[in-house]
């Protein structure tokens, strides 16, 4: 059973023979990219402006299972490719070590491809399939407008952001991406896994979970930047750094506007604590 696992995830022919092509893989073009980009902007804005015009502000669009049913395969769909991702650099470090001697350990070749990478086999195919579950996770943007009736400009940048820099880690064979899309889709099954558990009705935690892991997880990313840059100091040079650099910049963007986001979540939820205490106060 391991072992048919393990060919379907990094041994099958169509992930040992990819190759990631203008013409051959879809959505592999710049134009793609910022036109998808621009017709996810377009169609939040016209489906939150056409809400406001002919339904009224309290009254939300019922969506069914509809919701669950995304969140569920999001979930799923997240564990595979964390699972396909650490198959496949397992079999890529398996099959390359001999070539690496003794200048580099598998830390560093997750940290920093060598000079020269194509974007080509195992690993490659998983970033690939990362790349393009970035388009149904902007779905969840048209629940948020049917649901609350709220279009966040935070919401559409942060959906935009990791479809840019996924795209940029195939375009240019980007070191770290291999660390990247583990850390992000183990984030994933468990934040959507548990809006999943959420949109079922069952009981919430009392923290804020999904806010939590995102710390989490852009701390590890933060760690993996740095080592990046040591290595492309000291270590000779990494594959796709200019990539790399930009996809450091959209990182920072995306700290800080969650950042920013999260302490105005926390100030507004102790403003509420603090008025229903004085509330209560009064009343007793």
């Amino acid at each position: 059973m391991l072992e048919h696992i393990n060919y379907i995830f990094s041994e099958h022919p169509a992930v040992v023979g990819f190759r990631w092509s203008h013409a051959q893989s879809w959505g592999a073009t710049w134009v793609f990219l910022f036109s998808s980009i621009a017709f996810y902007f377009v169609v939040s804005v016209t489906l939150h402006v056409l809400l406001l015009l002919f339904r009224h502000h309290t009254r939300p669009v019922p969506l069914g299972p509809i919701p669950a049913l995304h969140c569920l395969v999001m979930s799923i769909m997240s564990a595979t490719i964390l699972v396909g991702t650490l198959a496949s650099a397992a079999a890529e470090i398996r099959d390359t070590r001999w070539l690496w001697g003794r200048t580099k350990t598998p830390l560093q070749w997750l940290l920093c491809f060598p000079l020269g990478t194509r974007p080509s086999g195992r690993v490659f195919f998983w970033s690939y399939i990362f790349y393009l579950s970035r388009y149904l996770h902007m779905i969840r943007t048209f629940f948020t407008i049917l649901r609350r009736r709220r279009l966040s400009l935070f919401q559409l940048v942060t959906n935009s952001i990791p479809m840019v820099m996924s795209f940029l880690w195939l375009e240019f064979s980007q070191s770290f991406q291999v660390l990247e899309i583990v850390f992000s889709t183990f984030t994933y099954s468990i934040v959507y896994g548990y809006r999943f558990w959420v949109e079922l009705g069952l009981p919430t935690v009392s923290f804020p979970l999904v806010a939590n892991i995102q710390i989490v997880l852009l701390g590890l990313n933060l760690m993996c930047h740095c080592g990046v840059l040591f290595l492309q100091i000291w270590g000779g040079g990494c594959n796709g750094i200019g990539a790399w650099i930009i996809n450091s910049i959209l990182n920072a963007a995306f700290l800080f506007m969650f950042l920013n986001s999260f302490v105005k979540m926390r100030w507004i939820r102790r403003k509420a604590m603090e008025s229903s205490t004085t509330t209560n106060g009064k009343m007793e």
